[in-house]
């Protein structure tokens, strides 16, 4: 495994370490042990011949005791110096023998003897010994001192010669140590450089294979150079990038088999539809697009229509789902005119990082047709009969007024209730015709800078009457600092009314009604009537502004065409309008109207 082969990586290294301090430690014992006795046995030597010097010295001293007063003080100093001689003369005996300093101890020995019996005879004679006797003394003492002085020589000798031994074993040690540490770090480096490489070899190839699975090169694999840690890392290495490989294949049909889907699908897609990215270029087509792209609005990219809704759904993120034809787009394809309603979604996917806009160009061109031939048909119904109608109206006001005679009791109701359905019907073939014109674009604006407070004062006072008279409270508020807006008074009059009517009709006596104006949007006044009634249910939220829809189950008279007509002027007016639920219940109606 690893940890052996670094183990056995090092193990020179070890040895060699070994060796080291092997050879350190005889050297300190060579130094330590012969070598210091030695010097101390030489030291010690030294010491014993100079205190030799000394008593022999001290006993030819004693001599010139022999005829004084004193004989005896002299005799016990010369056997004193004579006993400390001859202890140190065994005891450089004992130290010498075998070696070529017992010659010398032998020499001495003699030479002592005959100046220890040359001064017992002397101080045996006391006064009476001759200058001879003085002189051969003195010769027996200088050869003692002679021999000393060649012990001394050979002593200093030998401790050169020992010194020598220690110096040259200091400057082998030195040397075989130099050289074994220089061996050792060169060895070191070898074994580093080797273990580094062993090391490294596989860990590179490693990383190179990882940075390849990295950009997405999942053949690479990582070479097995051994059975160890790294071995089994490669292994696992390989095992991984053998499954990414599997998943890759797994995902790739994968994403085949979705985009053959795709490309069926959208190939099998009647209507034309656009891919397109954040930046507006178009990334995908299908065949009916294809086709489309070709016309002369498209030269220069989409056409106004589509652009502009596109620009706000790439910056917003949200869709663009219109449901008025009105908003739908024309294109002279083949021979002949065609009507798409644009929608366009706002797409993004995490994974792929895409962000754009998918355009569905809807074929309304059926339902255009069949919108206008029903907005004509209700038009020129709507036409026809109010010329029949407001003859018959007349013929009734006429009876009313007893032109042709008295009329009784029964008649006179009949008669009224005649007058107030044909009041009615005129004023739903009035709407009906108004709704025509509106959605035809016939009926123009007559439009003008109208204060705020200008517009809602009058039409305060005209709703003020049924609201008071239903029993209610109707509050206006009104911002003083609202800018003027750019209205057709009269159209929104119409629009003001609906909602007060239907916010009196659906709300509870004794509620409030209430007419507010605010700041909406840049360059739009806010417009609101908030009623605490019943509410509008949140599935009809959607179809209120629909034409002839009513709220089912709802028992209050009415067309269902108010609202359609409220939104129209609201639309050509360049506003929207739009309806919420409150929290706190109730229903809240609000358009916007440009300001001047």
């Amino acid at each position: 495994m690893l940890r052996t082969r670094l183990l056995f990586g090092l193990l020179p290294l070890l040895l060699v370490m070994v060796g080291i301090g092997a050879y350190a430690i005889h050297v300190c014992h060579e130094l330590a042990g012969p070598l210091e006795r030695e010097l101390v046995a030489a030291n010690k030597e030294a010491l014993g011949l100079s205190d030799m010097r000394s008593a022999a010295t001290l006993m030819s001293n004693a001599l010139a005791f022999a005829g004084a007063p004193d004989p005896i003080g002299a005799r016990r100093l010369l056997d004193e110096r004579r006993a400390a001689f001859t202890k140190e003369l065994m005891s450089q005996s004992a130290s010498s023998a075998g070696g070529p300093r017992a010659r010398l101890v032998e020499a001495l020995d003699t030479a002592f003897q005959d100046f220890s019996a040359r001064c017992d005879r002397m101080l045996a004679a006391g006064g009476a010994a001759s200058m001879d006797d003085f002189r051969s003394n003195q010769d027996a003492l200088y050869r003692v001192f002679e021999i000393l002085d060649r012990m001394t020589e050979h002593d200093y000798a030998a401790a050169k010669e020992t010194q020598a031994r220690a110096e040259h074993l200091a400057s082998t040690a030195v040397g075989v140590l130099s050289a074994t540490i220089g061996a050792g770090v060169a060895l070191a480096v070898v074994l580093a450089w080797m273990l580094a490489a062993s090391l490294l070899k596989p860990i590179k190839a490693l990383t190179a294979s990882a940075t390849a699975l990295g950009e997405g090169n999942l053949d690479t694999e990582v070479p097995e150079f051994s059975r160890d840690e790294l071995g089994s890392l490669a292994r696992s290495f390989n095992t991984m990038a053998g499954k990414l490989r599997a998943y890759r294949e797994a995902t790739l049909a994968k994403v085949m088999r979705t985009q053959r889907t795709m490309e069926a699908t959208l190939t099998s897609a009647p209507d034309p539809l656009f891919l397109v990215s954040q930046e507006g270029v178009v990334e995908v087509r299908n065949p009916p697009a294809e086709e489309l792209s070709g016309l002369r609005e498209f030269s220069g990219g989409f056409p106004p229509e589509i652009a502009e809704p596109l620009a706000r759904v790439l910056a917003t993120e949200e869709h663009y789902v219109p449901q008025d034809y009105g908003l739908a787009v024309t294109f002279h394809v083949g021979r002949e005119d065609r009507h798409y309603l644009p929608r366009i979604l706002a797409i993004g996917d995490k994974l792929t990082e895409f962000k754009g806009a998918a355009i569905i160009l809807q074929d309304v061109t059926k339902f255009r047709l069949l919108d206008d031939v029903k907005t004509n048909l209700v038009g020129t119904v709507s036409h026809e009969l109010k010329t029949p109608l407001t003859s018959l109206r007349m013929a009734v006001y006429l009876l009313l007024e007893k032109t042709m005679g008295p009329l009784s009791p029964q008649q006179r109701e009949m008669l009224e209730s005649a007058r107030d359905d044909a009041d009615r019907l005129l004023r739903i073939l009035d709407s009906l015709l108004d709704l025509t014109r509106l959605e035809a674009g016939a009926s123009e604006l007559d439009r003008s800078p109208v204060e705020v407070s200008a517009l809602l004062t009058p039409i305060a006072g005209e709703a003020r009457a049924f609201i008071t008279a239903a029993g209610q409270e109707l509050v206006v508020r009104a911002d003083p600092a609202l800018l003027p807006v750019s209205a057709d008074a009269n159209r929104l009059r119409h629009v003001f009314i609906n909602l007060l009517s239907n916010a009196s009709k659906y709300s509870p006596a004794s509620s409030a009604i209430t007419l507010s104006a605010e700041a909406g949007p840049s360059g739009f006044v806010r417009f609101t009537v908030r009623d605490h009634g019943e509410g509008v249910p949140a599935e009809a939220m959607p179809h209120l502004f629909d034409r002839f829809y009513r709220v089912p189950g709802q028992s209050k008279p009415g067309a269902g065409i108010g609202l359609a007509i409220a939104r129209e002027i609201v639309v050509a007016h360049g506003g929207s309008i739009a309806c919420q639920a409150p929290p706190d219940g109730g229903a809240e109606f609000h358009f916007l109207v440009p300001t001047a």
